[in-house]
């Protein structure tokens, strides 16, 4: 057998052999993964609806999923909004907490982004950013101050601020929640939002 043949039999026996590995592994992590992914969902629906330990899923399409958000005794606190746009950089899913009457936005919660470190990444940061999500009007569409204002008391009950600097990524978490609105409202008007409501076709 020459030096070549030898080699290229060796190379494919490697090659099988890491194939086989890699394969493996991902099927021994797929179940981790899922599970890590459930219990995130979990503590998300959780810190955007208070007075909530658990969620039901009551629609859902890629993208987008509504959990009613229940307390121990199963009554209903709320929807958490599970939902995901474009932002500057790549996706940007949010967890967005809306009460029982949906009138009004508990809090929002960023789940997965890549936008610019020091920038646009500042829509992780309560301080900067999430403070200003909370407790707002929810009867119509939200909007963006600019430039941004001071404390939290001094934007209107349908303000949230911008990032100075970040206004792109500011814009597109805004442009996801308005959408999450959207979709919700429409959903109740179709009468969705019940325990085994229908999911998208």
């Amino acid at each position: 057998m020459s030096l070549s043949s030898r080699m290229i039999i060796v190379l494919t026996s490697v090659g099988l052999i890491s194939g086989g590995f890699l394969a493996g592994v991902g099927i021994l992590t797929k179940d981790r993964i899922a599970l890590n992914k459930k219990m995130e969902i979990e503590r998300a629906i959780v810190s955007v609806v208070p007075g909530s330990v658990s969620g039901e899923t009551l629609y859902e399409e890629k993208d987008f999923t509504v959990y009613g958000a229940k307390n121990e005794a199963g009554d209903l606190q709320g929807f958490a909004l599970y939902t995901s746009g474009v932002g500057f950089q790549d996706k940007i899913s949010l967890m967005v907490g809306v009460d029982a009457s949906l009138l009004r936005l508990n809090s929002i919660a960023v789940l997965d982004q890549k936008e610019t470190p020091g920038l646009g990444a500042k829509i992780t940061d309560p301080t900067s950013f999430l403070v200003f999500w909370e407790n707002k009007d929810f009867t119509q569409p939200l909007s963006l101050r600019k430039p941004p204002a001071a404390t939290a008391e001094s934007l209107s009950a349908s303000e949230v601020n911008t990032i100075t600097g970040a206004t792109i990524s500011s814009e597109a978490v805004l442009g996801i929640v308005n959408a999450a609105r959207e979709k919700l409202k429409a959903l109740r008007e179709e009468g969705k939002l019940a325990p085994g409501g229908t999911d998208a076709d």
